[in-house]
């Protein structure tokens, strides 16, 4: 894990919404399904405008993702990949080559980028789907992310009344807004939603099972089984 004295400096450009959605997705597929990543543009927009594992839920087209792409790509967190044999472009996310993080750090802040902010338990569910992080792990990232010598990733929002935790935002797209940070009270917001969460945890599990099955598979060729 970096140490927050000697992690290096994140861009002084923050990032739009939809570049934040981008990179998140990109983050995550790399992660979840690295079969076949990197992404193709039309793969990068399905992404971005899953309905799941998303808030809030985009509709955007392909000339809207490739201008984020641009910014990305401008602001080095983003290139373009042609493989040999690949038949069209495709992308990957280069945040963990310029700015060297812990794989633990990278998932959490996939997670606030693609979803908004969250509550420590609820990043520590969300992100079994990537890597598995006990209660602890779980803060001490967070801290660690808040406490960069180098500049905070994420910042702790005020507790809302009959809310039981504090949610954490990312930072990547600059300090909160008056609603994110609780200014404006929601019920809705404060409440954490439990079929939301269940959703997730059958999500990562099915996650885990299409990666072993693919690494059956692998090993299965590799021994000269059909």
């Amino acid at each position: 894990m970096e140490s927050p004295a000697t992690a290096p400096a994140l861009p002084e450009v923050l990032l739009s919404s939809l570049e934040a959605r981008v990179l998140g997705c990109l983050i995550e597929k790399e992660l979840t399904t690295p079969d076949v990543y990197p992404l193709t543009l039309n793969s990068l927009v399905n992404a971005c405008n899953q309905r799941s594992n998303r808030d809030p839920v985009m509709d955007v087209s392909s000339r809207d993702v490739e201008l984020a792409l641009d910014g990305l790509r401008s602001k080095k967190l983003v290139t373009l990949f042609s493989g040999a044999d690949a038949r069209v472009f495709k992308y990957r996310q280069t945040l963990d080559l310029v700015y060297p993080m812990d794989v633990g750090v990278r998932v959490v802040l996939c997670e606030l980028l693609i979803r908004g902010p969250q509550t420590a338990a609820e990043l520590r569910i969300r992100t079994e789907r990537m890597r598995q992080l006990s209660n602890e792990e779980a803060e001490a990232i967070l801290q660690e992310m808040a406490n960069r010598s180098s500049g905070a990733l994420v910042r702790r929002l005020a507790r809302q009344p009959g809310q039981k935790e504090s949610r954490w935002t990312q930072l990547l797209t600059g300090e909160p807004t008056a609603l994110h940070a609780g200014v404006t009270s929601s019920t809705a917001a404060a409440t954490p939603n439990t079929a939301s969460v269940l959703e997730d945890r059958v999500t990562a599990l099915e996650t885990q099972v299409a990666l072993l099955r693919t690494e059956l598979a692998a090993l299965r060729k590799s021994l000269g089984e059909s």
